[in-house]
């Protein structure tokens, strides 16, 4: 009944499917708490799914979808919002959680203090990409014949292009100073949603030089997580990547795709824009127990700033076995 509601849903994300309760539990042992509010009837009116991180080092909070983009409440009505708000921060108060998080891709009009710090970039595609092609810039045309005239190759696969996919993604985090999830966290998800989910993986000389993750609900596909090898950057495998990615969207019949959340004017920002990618804002709703403060757990925390850099020193295999049991408690 909880996946019919998503699936009929339209502001519902495919995050919200039940799925991804199984890939966190199963993957990190988290607790989930899935709230629904149903009418008389039993009918699903709206939902909000939450999990729980709890650790010495980061306290204990509940956050809607961690580790993801998007989650939330999803409900049509402003009644069944207050309730599910309600239920939240009992929830909370229940299990001592010093916050709660949700993550929303529409405003919601609750009191709740609030995030802007985030937009996610979207593109909307045509139906074949060649005319995607023609659109962009003369410059970026260019860019992406680059990799390919260096003899790279790309492909798209599954759960058989895993272990090319981690071997990038796990070097990036290293050179990054992010903790790495683990290998079990991609594979879960492949398994759970084999028709869902694609790897797109770059090729040179035998060797994978660039990947990306790629998520697709209704008309939307996403790439949550992509990598290069930047010891190759003056090549560009991400252009191929991406392309590639790109057209692999539009033979799938997507009618947008969601290159991921960003910083305003950041980096990755830039990047995502000069496809034609254009920011949607994201809003992130907290409950803060005991008058606390809004929760900055991420790596543009200047507190991280150490801890960062020491990580970008560690060897890589250090890096990789340390990495999924530090991160496992970051949303």
């Amino acid at each position: 009944m909880w996946d019919r509601y998503v699936c009929d849903s339209p502001t519902a994300t495919g995050y919200h499917l039940s799925g991804w309760r199984e890939v966190i539990e199963r993957t990190f042992g988290h607790h989930a708490v899935y709230l629904s509010v149903r009418d008389d009837e039993g009918s699903i009116q709206g939902i909000l799914p939450l999990i729980m991180l709890e650790s010495r080092l980061f306290g204990r909070f509940l956050v809607s979808m961690p580790f993801l983009n998007y989650g939330g409440i999803d409900t049509g009505e402003q009644k069944v919002t207050n309730l599910l708000l309600e239920a939240a921060s009992e929830e909370a108060r229940n299990l001592g959680a010093a916050h709660v998080e949700l993550r929303q891709s529409q405003p919601l009009p609750i009191g709740w203090s609030r995030k802007e710090h985030k937009v996610s970039m979207r593109l909307s595609l045509p139906k074949d990409f060649q005319t995607l092609m023609k659109s962009f810039s003369s410059k970026l045309r260019s860019q992406i014949r680059r990799p390919e005239k260096e003899g790279m190759q790309a492909k798209i696969g599954g759960i058989e292009l895993l272990n090319d996919f981690y071997d990038v993604f796990a070097r990036n985090m290293r050179d990054l100073g992010t903790p790495v999830y683990g290998k079990s966290f991609f594979r879960s998800i492949l398994t759970t949603f084999p028709k869902e989910t694609a790897i797109c993986s770059v090729l040179w000389k035998g060797h994978t030089v660039a990947a990306g993750f790629l998520y697709v609900f209704r008309e939307m596909m996403e790439i949550p997580w992509a990598s290069s090898d930047r010891r190759h950057d003056r090549f560009s495998p991400n252009m191929l990547l991406y392309s590639t990615a790109l057209d692999y969207a539009c033979r799938q019949n997507c009618k947008v795709f969601d290159f991921g959340r960003s910083t305003l004017d950041s980096g990755t920002y830039r990047f995502k824009q000069q496809w034609g990618a254009q920011p949607h804002q994201l809003y992130w709703y907290y409950w803060l127990a005991d008058g606390r403060e809004i929760p900055q757990l991420n790596p543009d925390n200047p507190k991280f700033k150490t801890a960062i850099a020491l990580w970008q020193r560690l060897p890589l295999p250090v890096a990789n076995m340390l990495g999924p049991h530090i991160v496992k408690y970051l949303p």
